[in-house]
């Protein structure tokens, strides 16, 4: 079997319930987000399978991750905090905590071995500012790291990794599912899982392709959009980011 790679988004947020708690710093996950981790625990069919736990190093996605995938976080199992994971835009409820308040918070429950100081900074001359062309590297980068941790973990490999809304359209490179007024077309605790398109898992862009059985599970006999489809919503996606932080320095 190739390795799979389950996509998760994080479970509600406080920062969900309004624009104006987008302003909320590194928010909590709310009773609901509490009740959908839970949920997805009981659905999800294969924790005995799980190999490794992934989570953007934001505190709602690294509860989310240890609430989901209990089982496999009991087991010894430690969550890895990939900072390149972390979200796109530079709202307070998108910029992570410093390492020492998140270290202090989850202990020895998460690897923060990848968490630096300055992960958490959005700056425009940052890697993680929120400009089109970084967010396409840096999604990049995370498939490699997911492709790298996979060819290390060979071919019965599921990584789990739970991260935002935005940046998965990034990671996927899938833009159909776009809703108006929203940020992403996926809903909270959606998980959706992939393989890579290159078995031989040496593909300089790592890119991902979701398995049939989870496509159907959500849309049925919905077709996909071609390559130059998804290229079009990618770009009317990337105007609205940059149109946002125009709006922003305005």
């Amino acid at each position: 079997m190739a390795p799979t790679i389950h996509l998760v988004r994080h479970a509600q947020g406080f920062h969900n319930l309004s624009h104006e708690n987008e302003q909320l710093p590194d928010p909590d996950l709310t009773p609901l987000g509490e009740e959908q981790c839970k949920k997805l625990q009981q659905h999800f069919s294969e924790h005995e399978k799980i190999t490794h736990l992934v989570a953007s190093p934001m505190r709602r996605t690294l509860y989310t991750c240890l609430l989901s995938f209990e089982p496999a976080a009991k087991s010894g199992k430690k969550v890895i905090a990939l900072p390149d994971a972390q979200e796109v835009s530079r709202q307070p409820c998108d910029i992570g905590s410093e390492p020492a308040k998140i270290k202090a918070e989850f202990g020895d429950k998460v690897d923060f071995s990848l968490v630096a100081d300055g992960w958490n900074d959005k700056s425009p001359e940052s890697k993680y500012a929120p400009d089109a062309e970084k967010l396409d590297q840096r999604a990049r980068d995370v498939r490699l790291w997911l492709q790298d941790l996979a060819k290390k973990a060979g071919d019965d490999a599921h990584i789990v990794l739970v991260t935002h809304g935005g940046i998965l359209h990034f990671i996927t490179q899938e833009w159909d599912d776009i809703m108006p007024g929203r940020g992403t077309g996926w809903e909270n605790t959606q998980c959706r899982s992939y393989e890579f398109r290159d078995a031989t898992l040496k593909d300089p862009d790592a890119a991902l392709r979701e398995l049939q059985s989870s496509w159907r599970q959500r849309r049925g006999d919905a077709i996909p959009l071609t390559d130059t489809e998804q290229r079009q919503a990618r770009a009317a996606f990337s105007h609205n980011i940059e149109a946002g932080l125009q709006n922003a320095k305005n």
